[in-house]
């Protein structure tokens, strides 16, 4: 059992988040530099957002402003 929480994640990489929302790659990372995704540092290179922030964004619906993005 404690194997099965170990290989449960609790965090995806800023571009796997952007491929579970089904937006591009450099427009989580415009989202995770202002602050619209939310994302955590670890070390001084590795960003990563939170499964659980990420999945209470959608619930409260935090991230209707980006799905109208035109990318300009």
């Amino acid at each position: 059992m404690a194997k099965q929480q170990s290989e449960q994640k609790l965090a995806v990489s800023v571009e796997q988040a952007g491929q579970m929302l089904g937006i591009s790659r450099g427009l989580a990372y415009q989202m995770a530099k202002t602050g619209e995704l939310p994302t955590v540092r670890i070390g001084q290179r590795r960003l990563v957002v939170p499964l659980a922030s990420l999945e209470a964004m959608l619930e409260n619906g935090q991230l209707t402003a980006a799905s109208g993005h035109d990318g300009r």
